[in-house]
């Protein structure tokens, strides 16, 4: 109970700071949209690349463990994109966005420091896999899927091309494959690089965080409550219960790491969900509350969770 607590009553803190901020005018127009991008160019890259850079390859695929994972994340998905098309009626550039609303785990910033509260310094490698692959596989095909469905070009080459070029240009997919190549070369990292890495990174989730309350003043911040819902229950129930499947039954891993695989799926859905809807300009008001409202539903069911696995 103290682990989850300790991680979300700051993260809520943060947010709450921000819609104060916002509420009483403190920072001005398109103060909400300069946060993001500091975040989305400058935060984001360097805490990717250095903690890609730093974990081996041989630790970071863990192919069953990733398998059941990624499994309950595509099923979970499917659910979400045809639920979005049909119900919904959301844009093709949109459903990207929808579905990685469901999936993408907040494993950065409360995974993270979860399994360091209840495991130690040794048990945190679960959470730090995946979010080495929540930041190259889920985000780089999320923007690669954008892309495809923003280009207005018929010819399927020019498609192509206009998609690698806008990977080529996007900060979060380079500075993972940089990070991953890094880690692959087995180069060293200089001090003055990991610590401006570390500088920057830390930056990343306050701000992102701030910005999400930021966002919450506005005239279009409603009328998703049926989606909301939606989209909460997938994350919060339905992706841990096909990463139990999967991970207890089919696959059957090793109890602690089937277990870190059910609980990181739990998490609710990561702040960088909300950058990456803001820097498009899509999807922008679900994706914010589906975040809050599932961060704010984790701190029970979570909860319940380290309880049931008989953690903390």
């Amino acid at each position: 109970m103290n682990a989850i607590l300790n991680v979300s009553l700051p993260v809520f803190a943060i947010i709450l700071g921000g819609y104060l901020a916002a509420r009483g005018g403190l920072l001005g127009e398109g103060s909400t949209a300069a946060l993001n991008a500091f975040v989305y160019y400058f935060a984001l890259p360097p805490l990717l690349f250095l903690s890609m850079a730093r974990v081996p390859l041989s630790e970071v695929f863990h192919w069953t463990y990733l398998g059941a994972y990624a499994g309950g994340l595509l099923g979970t998905a499917a659910l979400s994109l045809i639920a979005g098309f049909i119900l919904f009626r959301r844009h093709a550039a949109e459903l990207p966005l929808q579905a990685m609303t469901t999936v993408f785990s907040n494993t950065g910033y409360m995974g993270v420091p979860l399994f360091l509260t209840a495991f130690g310094e040794q048990g945190v490698l679960p959470a730090l896999i995946l979010t080495v692959f929540n930041g190259a596989v889920v985000v780089g095909t999320v923007v690669m899927l954008i892309e495809f469905a923003l280009s207005q070009r018929g010819n399927p080459f020019r498609i192509f091309r206009d998609v690698g070029i806008a990977l080529l240009k996007n900060p979060l997919v380079m500075s993972a494959a940089v990070g991953i190549l890094w880690s692959a070369l087995r180069l060293p990292l200089p001090k003055p690089l990991t610590s401006l890495c570390e500088i920057l990174g830390a930056a990343s989730a306050p701000c992102a965080l701030f910005a999400m309350g930021l966002s919450l003043i506005g005239p279009d911040k409603g009328g998703f409550r049926g989606e909301t819902c939606w989209l909460v229950l997938l994350k919060l129930i339905v992706q841990p219960a096909l990463t139990f499947w999967l991970a207890f039954g089919v696959l059957d891993l090793d109890a602690y790491w089937a277990m870190s695989a059910v609980i990181l799926a739990a998490l609710p859905t990561g702040a960088l969900t909300f950058v990456v809807a803001q820097r498009y300009g899509l999807f922008v008001a679900p994706a914010t509350q589906a975040t809050l409202v599932s961060t704010a539903l984790s701190v029970v069911t979570v909860s319940a969770m380290l309880v049931w696995f008989g953690i903390g």
